[in-house]
């Protein structure tokens, strides 16, 4: 059928929508476009017919998706919470509500006609504190003199004006966080885990606008969070006009396409977002290559194809038909690049291993710790290094060796060891970078002993400790003697600092950044290194 393109419905339309409805007993909706042709019918109120926002003619912030929506009710109650929901999650030009009377009035010439009792309105608002406006009860030939296009285009044009406040700027992603605590995960690792979510998002680039949160026994295993959490993510995405969704953990391939589908916006893990802080961040050849390393892997299963683009090389029924897809076209390229790379990695380390030969005259020290502990800033103050710093998550990716005079006293031999910055650690390192940074992780466990940098400023220092040591506990090879050291001192509070030196006595305290404590830490690191070479 077809309507006028001058009204948002006509009576025979809804009245015939009606007796269908009736007859069932069941609640019909159906989708018109703009030029009245009827796109879509299903059985079902709103909800249970809604269209994936990527399926919609036309999606975005600014505008209507092109679509409105007739649907009948058998219950004399205005739209509820959840019809109006699902009509601004599907951004629908119109909601037009048809109540139901179980009997009509009249049959004639095979039609029908006084099923409609009464009707409501419904359509978005561009006020941000009012999602949408329901019209008080009307007849059915009131709500069919409504005019169409008139009635679009100025809703639309207010949507927009609406928008333009919340304009992103180019090249900058605005993105919503969404974090899910489960059974297990107290309430302070939870927060901190957000914090350092939304540090890790500015730290790429991105702007953060809202962070939603819920509780939950367990993950669900098709969209990670509920479904009404998933609405109002979608609605929150709308009204805040971002353009990424990023999730404070790691998302199954499965997972990501059903959020992404159900909120029609791109959706990010804490995964990702770490292997694109690693893409700008590297600089030499060998860091370039273990991030595309880690990118192909994390990629490769997340490949997904239907219908045509699924596998048809088998034999047997159901297997035969087209040949080679794209789909495993692209699966077979991203696999023989991801072995060209392992390669070049097992290469790496093998350079990398020559190297360690050439400098076994020297004992070794290798300064881990979180990242943004201050490694890269330590290693230029006590080398003169020029190593790039900054208060930034994974500043630098590259390790870097120098060497270290730690005593100069005139008349005795200088004691001299090599210092090694490495890749900053973070809680639950992906697997990825774990394996596409064995060359450089290797600097660790070959050196001959560990300088452990904690950020004694930071918050959740004790919960970073615990982080690095569990990294540390889970290489192939068990590293040497690790000496603890406290930096940002000079940040911390004084209760933080009185806490660490009860609790670690052992350690050394200092700020790399004013100078503080190296002399210490010198002498400490000559007694590290004495210990390492003769035990």
């Amino acid at each position: 059928m077809r309507l006028s393109l001058d009204c948002l419905a006509t009576p025979e339309f809804a009245e015939r929508l009606a007796a269908i409805s009736a007859d069932i007993e069941q609640p019909i909706t159906v989708y018109l476009d703009r030029r009245g042709h009827v796109t879509r019918v299903g059985v079902g109120n709103v909800r249970q017919t809604r269209i994936p926002p990527v399926e919609l003619p036309r999606y975005g912030a600014g505008r209507l998706c092109g679509l409105r929506c007739l649907t009948t009710s058998l219950s004399p109650e205005p739209p509820d919470e959840g019809a109006l929901t699902t009509m601004a999650l599907q951004r629908l030009d119109a909601l037009i509500w048809l109540c139901v009377t179980r009997q009509g009035k009249t049959r004639r010439g095979g039609g029908a006609t006084g099923y409609v009792a009464q009707t409501y309105l419904a359509h978005l608002l561009a006020h941000p504190d009012q999602r949408w406006t329901v019209s008080p009860e009307l007849d059915l030939e009131d709500l069919t003199q409504q005019p169409c296009v008139e009635f679009v285009e100025a809703l639309e044009g207010e949507l927009q004006r609406g928008l333009t406040s919340q304009a992103v700027a180019e090249g900058r992603d605005r993105v919503l966080l969404v974090g899910v605590k489960t059974q297990g995960i107290s309430d302070c690792r939870f927060q901190e885990g957000l914090l350092e979510l939304q540090r890790l998002v500015e730290t790429a680039g991105g702007e953060v606008a809202s962070i939603l949160q819920q509780k939950r026994l367990r993950p669900h295993p098709q969209t990670v969070v509920g479904e009404g959490k998933v609405a109002e993510v979608a609605l929150a995405a709308q009204t805040l006009g971002v353009n990424l969704v990023a999730f404070d953990r790691d998302l199954s391939p499965a997972q990501a396409r059903n959020l992404e589908r159900e909120i029609g916006l791109r959706v990010v893990d804490r995964t990702e977002v770490i292997l694109d802080i690693f893409a700008q961040r590297a600089q030499s050849g060998a860091g370039k290559l273990q991030v595309e390393l880690a990118q192909l892997e994390y990629k490769l299963p997340r490949l997904t194809g239907q219908g045509q683009a699924l596998s048809r090389l088998g034999g047997g029924i159901g297997t035969r038909g087209p040949g080679e897809t794209k789909l495993e076209t692209e699966r077979r390229a991203i696999q023989r690049r991801i072995t060209r790379l392992q390669r070049q990695v097992i290469e790496l380390q093998a350079h990398r291993s020559r190297l360690r030969q050439h400098r076994q005259t020297l004992p070794s020290i290798a300064i881990v710790g979180y990242t943004n502990a201050g490694k890269s800033t330590l290693l230029n103050i006590l080398t003169q290094a020029e190593v790039y710093a900054a208060d930034q998550l994974f500043a630098t990716l590259d390790p870097t060796t120098r060497r270290l005079v730690l005593n100069a006293n005139p008349g005795s031999e200088p004691d001299v060891v090599l210092l090694t910055d490495t890749v900053g650690f973070i809680h639950e390192l992906p697997p990825p970078l774990v394996d596409a940074f064995r060359a450089t992780l290797e600097e660790v466990t070959e050196a001959d002993a560990l300088l452990h940098l904690v950020d004694l400023s930071h918050p959740a220092w004790y919960a970073q400790i615990q982080s690095v040591m569990s990294i540390l506990r889970e290489m192939p090879v068990t590293p040497g003697p690790i000496l603890l050291a406290f930096n940002k001192i000079d940040a911390a509070t004084s209760e933080t600092l009185a806490i660490a030196q009860a609790e670690y006595p052992q350690a050394v305290f200092l700020s790399a950044s004013r100078g503080l404590g190296l002399e210490t830490l010198r002498q400490r690191l000559g007694q590290l290194v004495h210990y390492a070479r003769t035990h």
